[in-house]
């Protein structure tokens, strides 16, 4: 009975080593469970979402225009803040007018960013009225979709790049949101 009770033992022991094994570098390097808190994103998440956040495309590539984002708050790095990023290193983006524009190598003149995946009558309005900003080699311009209640990058700033943890890959619950992100596709 004794050897039967140390074989179980042992055994279980075995399973949660093996798990353990396998658990803690997927979720400390791979992925990340996220839950959205507040409405700073809405309409496209909404408070109470549970999201899996891929932290290891990062490593191979910079973000791109589109993806949505986890990092840390720069003003207080234990929060963290889920965002789209709409400028890149080096371009400038100037908020006018109620629209997004970039200014780059490709268009040096500036055009309108064409945020598909907002309401065609969402605004996006600068703290001071107009606001412009030229972004440094490791920086990011962060917006909120829910234009009107976001605290996002025209509030604190270009977030920097090490702040970044990943890209919102997945959106798993509630299960009618399921959802796999794509990056979208701008044309402007």
């Amino acid at each position: 009975m004794l050897k039967k009770i140390l074989s179980f033992t042992w055994e279980l022991i075995k399973v949660v080593v093996i798990s353990l094994v396998i658990i803690i570098p997927v979720r400390y390097f791979l992925i990340q469970p996220f839950y959205v808190k507040g409405a700073s994103m809405e309409p496209n998440f909404f408070d109470h979402e549970y999201l899996i956040i891929d932290e290891i495309s990062y490593r191979f590539h910079n973000p791109v225009r589109g993806d949505i984002v986890v990092f840390r708050y720069p003003k207080d790095p234990q929060e963290y803040f889920i965002k789209r990023v709409v400028g890149l290193p080096g371009e400038k983006v100037e908020i006018k007018d109620g629209q997004v524009y970039l200014y780059n190598q490709q268009y040096k003149d500036g055009a309108v960013l064409d945020e598909t995946y907002l309401s065609p009558d969402v605004k996006t309005i600068a703290n001071t009225g107009t606001e412009s900003v030229t972004l440094g080699p490791n920086e990011y311009y962060v917006l909120g979709d829910n234009r009107n209640s976001s605290k996002d990058s025209r509030s604190f700033g270009p977030v920097d790049r090490s702040f970044v943890i990943g890209r919102v890959a997945f959106r798993g619950w509630p299960l009618n949101r399921m959802t796999v992100f794509q990056t979208p596709a701008y044309q402007y």
